[in-house]
């Protein structure tokens, strides 16, 4: 976002006015900057149109669906898979994606799960130090995406505290959805953007949500 800001600002437009392609390769040079050690390894997504849409209670079972196929195709590979992202939340509005998380043993070994997480109809899209990165390749919609992390690490922590902040908050995920929406209109054709633009609001909320999980006992419990 600094990047848009500075060459916006030197354009004389809002950063949400460059070019999309200008965007894309702004965002390129960056990613490796917030994701050290980051590595693109499928071609770049054509972006489509972010929408978020109201809460549906379908967002469930079509996780449960793709959780059984990976436990199927990789076994005892998937220390736990969860249901992540905001449309594990009940009642809170999102893009329908269903963004599933899943911890290994080792995630420099990727031979032992990127060709289970081929077979479950996944294809690596990223790399970088702390996770792997797969979405359902094109030209199949983008119904799921996997975050794929190493057992105990922060990574898999963070998501999973956030989660249960806001299944636990409903005023924080009213807001959260409001800030969504708000963002999707800004940042509409751009993914990276509409990410970024939630940033703020989460990391706020993360620090929020230690407080609560210290206050509540909260623990990262068996996946769901």
């Amino acid at each position: 976002m600094d990047l848009y800001d500075l060459v916006a600002d030197a354009s004389g437009v809002a950063p949400q006015e460059l070019p999309l392609a200008e965007r894309q390769a702004l965002a390129a040079r960056a990613l490796t900057v917030i994701w050290p050690g980051f590595e693109q390894v499928a071609p770049v997504r054509v972006s489509d149109q972010i929408e978020i849409m109201e809460y549906d209670l379908r967002w469930a079972s079509t996780f449960i669906k793709w959780r059984d196929r990976l436990v199927e195709s990789l076994g005892p590979t998937a220390l736990r898979i969860d249901h992540i992202g905001s449309t594990s939340v009940p009642g809170l509005a999102a893009k329908p994606i269903i963004d599933i998380q899943m911890s290994v043993t080792r995630l420099d070994e990727e031979s032992e799960y990127v060709p289970g997480c081929v077979d479950a109809g996944f294809e690596l899209y990223s790399r970088d130090e702390v996770h792997r990165f797969f979405h359902v390749p094109p030209p199949s919609p983008r119904v799921a995406q996997l975050h794929l992390c190493q057992s105990g690490d922060e990574f898999e922590y963070d998501h999973l505290l956030f989660r249960d902040y806001l299944r636990a908050n409903p005023s924080e995920r009213d807001a959260y959805a409001a800030m969504k929406r708000e963002a999707a209109q800004t940042w509409k054709d751009d993914r990276l953007g509409y990410t970024y633009a939630k940033g703020g609001f989460i990391l706020e909320r993360q620090e929020r949500a230690g407080v609560w999980a210290s206050g509540s006992s909260w623990t990262v419990a068996r996946s769901a």
